[in-house]
């Protein structure tokens, strides 16, 4: 070496003279990894269950995954928290989600330390551990692990993923998206897909192609610079967006239903060795019908949809497929720690009938068979926002009872690969030790020799809550080293110690048995019913699918691990139980500024995410447009917000002003202007005012009369029936165009506006405009 370096904030070690001639150099050292350190990936799938790869028995072809578990090894006991964002943060910082401040999803953040949705910056995240190391690291796909208030341009961004440790970001900052018209994010900066679905794009598709070149940029410079990649797809999360071709792979794969795919794939797991040799598979649930049970429109949607599913998956295992081989191309694949895990079991998101619009869910308000019976050749199509029924998300979670957001092990434990042939002997074994998400972080830390450091950025760090497995990496019959753990989720709780399980199921065991349903709140005096009879017990380490309730057996045994479920309870910060749902998602948070009723927008700036959007469902509000409309006339939206699964638009069409408003992909409820908008300077104005109450629980929203304005008169008006209760989800509001799929039929996006829009303006006040006479006017000009 021709030079002379020194550690970075240590002493200079070089000589300074009056002059250079009389004086030596040094440099503060370079961080740089140790020769030969290993690459990192970590892979997270969303929402697939323990009996979807093709490695954990599924008939679903996932040949990639299962080449990585053939050369590598499968765990059979690796548990998450059964929702994505607590999961996510236990991957990233290995720490319990609670600690992180991640009992849910960002999106039901309430004022509690262990819910609001800020993962602590003393909660140090793996990518801010090994850039110190010397690593490049980057995250590619889904983020969902901060504040949904802070996804806009205005920031913070210091819990972005750039903000906690990543060099590049290239994904969706929120918990789901659209396969083909995604909410993409590029470092710090909002971006437009590079293509549309009519030109081939796909999500899954672009982000291997980022991850290839994010790889291939820094190792043609660096050759010797290990990199850490946490390559997130939106895969297998609704919406099941595929191209057709890849869903038709499984015309007639699935006809024999949900109670056959369980009792194949049982088998199957048998055979695998992921299950147990003597274990049962778990009842069928009382909240899924038997599949000879249902008329045959169900079963031919449930059975589509399934397909659509396991084309989405195969998709995605051709795209991390990709990614693979091109690390074995660069020599990189052999040096490569990769870890492939799930955020939690299978998603029972869909309903019971499966729906073609996942916003309906969120809603309350589910459509009649017949009428996604109407669009079954478009699953999986830009038009839908799809997700099959439950019943598949409980076949997928074989061998387990329920699915995601409960904490039993169908929620709760997910299939897990490790492979790395450099550092692991092993070959195509299973792991039955215990393990859960909070140990990858330090099984990773260990694998490559790194201390977890005591203050990253000058902030003090707290002791990771995971343990590492790295030992049972070429020792299958080593013990595991992660004894007891507590589960908490929409006050669903389970706690596991050494082969003991306790379970205390939120409503119930299943909906049908607790007569109520998911989300209910929980009172005091309820939860001291429920840990004085609710709670149940399964020896796990016999039971392996938890079968056989042993608390009546085991009373002392019950009372002593609620009693440490509270201990841990205390210490993680799980207090105060919540069970609620939609009460969460409608909880108001802190924005940026507060108090606000007026919000004005310029076009060209970036959409808003649904969290920082104006909130106009269910009250009165106006939207206020400063246009001017050349000669020949203008057309294009002025204010849009959601998407073909719901929303609204204002805009200009054939010269005439239209206010559409989508109500959950079901139906367009509209009112137009009868005449042109003159040429010239105009403020044209929208204005909703309630004509009744929401009735929230059966999905539908305040209906209202909606009026449309020039310069202050009143043009037209036109009652909407029902509106939106809840949320639109995408929900994003965007000035001048309507980006990704279009809110309405009436138009093509993006439909930018032709004229000049200098701002747009909503008020959320209740300000509107009293004009009885030209009512009455427009009313008789109806008739």
């Amino acid at each position: 070496m021709a030079f002379t370096e020194y550690q970075p904030g240590s002493a200079f070690t070089g000589v300074i003279g009056r002059t250079t001639d009389e004086s030596s150099p040094a440099w503060p050292r370079p961080r740089r990894a140790r020769p030969g350190a290993p690459n990192v990936v970590v892979v997270v799938l969303d929402d697939t269950g323990f009996g979807h790869l093709g490695c954990y028995g599924s008939p679903i072809e996932t040949p990639h995954l299962d080449a990585l578990a053939s050369n590598g090894l499968r765990y059979s006991n690796m548990h998450t928290t059964a929702l994505c964002s607590p999961s996510r943060s236990c991957i990233v910082t290995g720490r319990n989600h609670h600690a992180n401040g991640m009992a849910a999803i960002t999106e039901l953040a309430t004022g509690y330390p262990g819910y609001d949705g800020l993962i602590p910056f003393e909660n140090g995240m793996l990518s801010e551990i090994l850039g110190q190391q010397g690593y490049n690291t980057y995250l590619v796909g889904k983020w969902h692990l901060m504040p949904s208030e802070q996804e806009s341009a205005a920031g913070p961004f210091d819990r972005w993923p750039l903000g906690r440790g990543f060099d590049r970001f290239y994904g969706f900052l929120g918990g789901d998206t659209s396969q083909w018209y995604p909410d993409l994010v590029r470092d710090n900066q909002q971006i437009a897909p590079p293509a549309t679905p009519e030109q081939g794009y796909h999500l899954t598709a672009d982000l291997a192609d980022q991850a290839i070149s994010y790889i291939a940029g820094a190792k043609q410079v660096a050759p010797d610079k290990p990199f850490y990649l946490h390559f997130c797809p939106g895969a297998t999360h609704a919406p099941h967006h595929v191209a057709r071709e890849w869903a038709d792979r499984y015309r007639g794969r699935f006809d024999e239903g949900w109670d056959a795919y369980r009792e194949q794939v049982f088998a199957r797991q048998k055979e695998l060795g992921v299950v147990p040799a003597d274990a049962e598979l778990s009842r069928h649930d009382p909240d899924v019908p038997d599949w000879s049970s249902l008329p045959a429109d169900a079963r031919r949607l449930a059975i589509r949809s399934m397909e659509v599913f396991a084309g989405f998956l195969s998709h995605t295992d051709h795209h991390i497929g990709r990614l693979i081989d091109f690390l074995r191309r660069i020599g990189e694949l052999d040096n490569t720690l990769i870890m492939v895990v799930s955020d939690n079991g299978a998603s029972a998101e869909g309903g019971p009938g499966g729906t073609t619009n996942e916003t309906q869910f969120f809603n309350n308000a589910p459509e009649p068979v017949e009428d996604s019976v109407a669009r079954i050749d478009e699953l999986g199509s830009p038009s839908t926002f799809n997700h099959y029924p439950w019943g598949w998300a409980w076949a997928g979670n074989t061998p387990f009872r329920r699915w995601k957001r409960e904490t039993y092990r169908g929620g709760s434990c997910d299939p897990f690969l490790v492979h790395w042939p450099r550092g692991i002997r092993a070959r195509g074994e299973i792991r039955y030790q215990y393990a859960h998400i909070v140990d990858m972080v330090p099984t990773v830390l260990d694998a490559l020799g790194v201390e977890p450091p005591p203050t990253i950025r000058g902030v003090s760090q707290a002791p990771i809550h995971g343990v590492s497995f790295a030992h049972t990496f070429d020792d299958g019959s080593a013990a595991t080293r992660h004894h007891t753990q507590y589960f908490e989720m929409f006050g669903h709780r389970a706690i596991d110690h050494d082969g003991w399980r306790a379970v205390c199921p939120w409503p119930g065991p299943s909906f049908a048995e607790a007569g109520r349903p998911f989300g209910a709140p929980i009172t005091a005096e309820a939860l001291s019913r429920l840990d004085a009879g609710s709670w149940e017990l399964y020896h796990v380490a016999e039971d392996f699918a938890e079968n056989h309730n042993v608390a009546d057996r085991h009373r002392d045994r019950l009372i002593a691990l609620i009693g440490l479920w509270y201990v841990q309870a205390g210490q993680f910060g799980v207090l105060p139980i919540d069970g609620s749902a939609v009460e969460r998602l409608m909880t108001e948070r802190p924005q940026l500024t507060r108090d606000r009723t007026s919000y004005t927008f310029w076009p060209g700036t970036e959409s808003l995410p649904y969290a920082v959007a104006p909130r106009v469902l269910n009250r009165p509000h106006h939207i206020s447009a400063d246009v001017d409309i050349p000669a020949g006339g203008a057309e294009g939206v002025l204010l849009s917000q959601g998407a073909n699964t719901g929303g609204y638009s204002f805009y200009l069409k054939d010269g005439r002003l239209h206010y559409d408003h989508n109500y959950v992909g079901r139906a367009v409820h509209s009112v137009s202007s009868p005449d042109r908008v003159p040429e010239g300077r105009h403020t044209l104005r929208f204005e909703f005012e309630p004509t009744d109450k929401p009735d929230i629980a059966r999905g539908i929203g305040t209906p209202g009369r909606a009026q449309l304005y020039i310069d202050g008169e009143l043009i037209a008006q036109s009652d909407l029936p029902v509106t939106t209760p809840i949320m639109f989800s995408p929900g994003g509001m965007a000035c001048g165009a309507n980006p990704g799929s279009p809110v309405t039929p009436a138009y093509r996006s993006p439909f930018r506006f032709t004229g000049t829009l200098h701002s747009v303006t909503v008020d959320v006040s209740g300000d509107l405009i009293v004009d009885t006479e030209s009512e009455i006017r427009v009313a008789l000009a109806r008739q």
